[in-house]
Parts: structure tokens; sequence; C-alpha cells
């Protein structure tokens, strides 16, 4: 692409100290800008990964990968229908559940909750929340007690601890000869969880199947039927397969479409972060046209000779593109490099600033999770550089093209 005598003279204009120092200055600044806009780009990037993965994951561990469902909330033969599902080899487990809202009181507090039955043999099969009880235990839901497990947000709201009873208050009461009456009943708390989502730390509550049956009066059925699969990223065709083997009446639904708003919002501000920063990138490469510009200015006496000693116009624009090119790549590499280090180092910082000043900088009840996760994906940062590389080249072309157009004559006149 470049000759010897290009790259040779190229190389020594890049080296040679400037006539005017603020040539230098701008050139620098230049590289500085196209360094510190390439590495925010990757820093932000992953870290909007890094929420990405964490709250899938996180919702993965609490939601499950699969559910099914009925047009009116109700399985009656949930057994069946489970071993339906594992025909699909895909389907590696099943538990069956039942939702429903209510109140929970306390020594005078009340509180909102999604109240959740599980079966504490299936439920460890589908998802990972007996893994996140922090207190107590998810297996204590097995026995024919009322017992429950709260978040511990919930548990904090309400003051309560292993082995207090809490009430729960559900609407659907019953008609006495006083009136409407709300059904409830006393809870032991044997287990608390902290799954760090304030979304279901706050306001999730699990009780056994059969006592959920008993406080919501569906004795026979079930509100669905949890499924874990294994390959998340395929739950989109899996349910296609599944919709092949159960019966007509029943709803497939993955995680993706159980939070398909917040995944969509996500997707797009990573693209909309990409082109704002894009553009912070593109206004630092852009400085290279000033830059050249102005060095084109220094050398006119020297491409005049160059022009004279058989230079051609491509060989002198070639010359100029090679010099604000290797400055481009030289901002890319730096910030490229500055900016992986960064994104891999940046949860650390977060937590030791947070550390130093005793403030919470990242706060659960705002951002679903309470720390600074990041991942770096090789085809984001291919991406970056490459924009980069290219923005810089492209400010390259117009003082190249000028440099080229210069009239060696003109330029010797006074000389």
């Amino acid at each position: 692409m470049f000759s010897k005598f290009e790259l040779m003279v190229g190389m020594r204009y890049l080296r040679a100290k400037q006539k005017n120092s603020f040539v230098s200055f701008i050139s620098l600044v230049s590289i500085i800008g196209i360094a510190l806009g390439v590495a925010a780009l990757i820093t932000v990037l992953s870290v909007m990964n890094g929420f990405q993965r964490e709250i899938r994951s996180k919702i993965i561990g609490v939601s499950a990968h699969m559910q099914i469902l009925s047009a009116d909330n109700s399985i009656p033969n949930w057994q069946q229908i489970g071993e339906l599902s594992l025909q699909d080899k895909n389907v590696l487990a099943y538990a069956p559940y039942i939702d429903g809202q209510g109140l929970i009181s306390f020594d005078g507090s009340v509180g909102g909750a999604l109240i959740r039955g599980v079966d504490a043999n299936y439920e460890p099969k589908v998802d990972d929340i007996a893994k996140s009880i922090s207190a107590g235990s998810f297996s204590s839901l097995e026995s024919g007690a009322f017992n429950t497990v709260v978040g511990k947000d919930l548990a904090h709201q309400l003051g309560v601890g292993i082995g207090d009873k809490i009430t729960i208050i559900t609407p659907d009461g019953q008609i006495t000869p006083a009136g409407m009456v709300p059904r409830l009943k006393q809870f032991t708390i044997t287990g608390i969880f902290d799954s760090h989502m304030s979304e279901y730390d706050s306001s999730l509550v699990y009780i056994g199947l059969k006592q959920a049956q008993l406080l919501f009066k569906t004795p026979d059925s079930v509100t669905g039927i949890r499924l874990k699969v294994n390959d998340v990223m395929q739950t989109q065709n899996i349910k296609q397969q599944l919709y092949g083997v159960l019966p007509g009446q029943y709803i497939v639904q993955d995680w993706i479409d159980q939070h398909a708003n917040y995944f969509s919002a996500v997707a797009m501000e990573k693209k909309m972060m990409f082109v704002i920063l894009t553009l912070i990138v593109a206004v630092a490469a852009f400085n290279l046209v000033s830059t050249l510009v102005m060095t084109v200015n220094d050398k006119k006496s020297d491409i005049a000779i160059l022009r004279t000693m058989g230079a051609s116009e491509k060989n002198i624009m070639k010359i100029f593109m090679l010099q604000g090119g290797i400055s481009g790549i030289i901002g890319t590499l730096s910030g490229t490099i500055l900016g992986v280090i960064l994104a891999l180092t940046v949860g650390d910082i977060v937590h030791g600033i947070e550390l130093i000043t005793h403030t919470k900088l990242i706060s659960g009840a705002v951002y679903f999770i309470d720390y600074l996760p990041s991942q770096v994906k090789f085809s984001d940062v291919f991406t970056i550089f490459s924009v980069s590389i290219l923005l810089s080249v492209f400010a390259t072309i117009y003082p190249s093209r000028s440099a080229a157009k210069i009239n060696p004559a003109e330029a010797l006149r006074y000389e």
C-alpha cells in the first residue's frame, strides 16, 4: 500500500520536531482525545454488557428459564404436563408454582408482596433460590407446617428474623354474616434469601405449595409450571418445539417474553451510547484535520522540493495520510489498552471509592443490583477499534489532498 520512499518520509515527518510547537501540542491533544474516547466507549459498553449479563442471570435465577401457563391461570394435571415437557431433550427439569398477591403484616407493619407457593423438592431443580438463602433453610418448606422464606429487604422493612411469625392476608376473602372478611394465615419465617436484586428481595415471599393451595383456594391445581433448559439463549426455539408436544390450551413463555421491555430498553440504550460516544471519538479524530493542515503549511517548501525531485501527487498524499493515520493508530491502540484495563477493573475501582467515601454509588433499589459489573466482549472492542481507525484515516484525506495540490513554483517563490 505504501512504497519504501513514502514510509521513510512519512515516518521521518512523524518523528521530526515541528517548527511550530503549537502544531505538536494540537497533535498530542488529538491523540489523547482519540485514546480517551475509545477508552470511554469500551468501558461504557463493557459495563452495559455486565449489567445485562448479571441482571439476566439474577432474573433467570429467580424466575426460571421458561414457564407453562394456561389462559385461566390454572393447571390441574401439572405432573402430567411436566412429564410431557421432558419429552423435549432440551428441557432438564420442571417445577409447579402458585402465584398470588397479598399483604404481609407483623407487629403493626404492613407491606405488599408476591406470594409464591412452591414444592421444595422440585423448585431447586429449576432456579437458584435455594443457593441464595442467607439465613435458615429453603427445605423447611417441605414440611406440612406453615413456614415461609422471605427476601432480606422485606425482612428488614418489617423488622423480622428467623422464628418470627408473620400474617399473610389475601384479597380473596370469604363471605360471613358480618360481610366480606379477608383470608389470613399466620406463617413462621424459617428462611431469608438474598438474590442481590431489590425487586425480588423486597417483595417476594415463598411458602409451601400445599399451603398456597389452601390459602388461595386452589386445592387441585397450580398457576403454572417452571422449566429449566440446557441453553437459555435458545429458549425461543425450544418454545416452538414445546408447542408441538403440549396440548393446545397451554401457553409457553421464556425469560425474554417475561422481561421483553427491560431487555429491549437495555439494547436500545447500548446502541445509543455507542452512537453518542462514537461522536466523541469522531471529534477527536477530526482534530487530526487541523493538525495536518498546519503541518502541511509548515512543510510547504519540503513538499515543493520533493515534487521537483520527482515525487508524484499520489506520493505526497500518501505521506501525509501515513502521518495522520499513525497518529490515529497510536491514539486508538492506547485507548483500547486503557479501555480494556478500565473495563476489567471498574467494579473494583467503584467499590474502592465507596469504601473511601463511605457512600453507596450503586443502589440496588435503582439499578436492580448493588455492584458494578463489567463484561468485555471481543466483538465490541474490535468494532470500536475499527471505527476509530477508519475515522482517523478518513480525517486525513482532505489535508493530504491539499498537500498533494501544492504548486512547487508557488511554494518556493519566496524561499
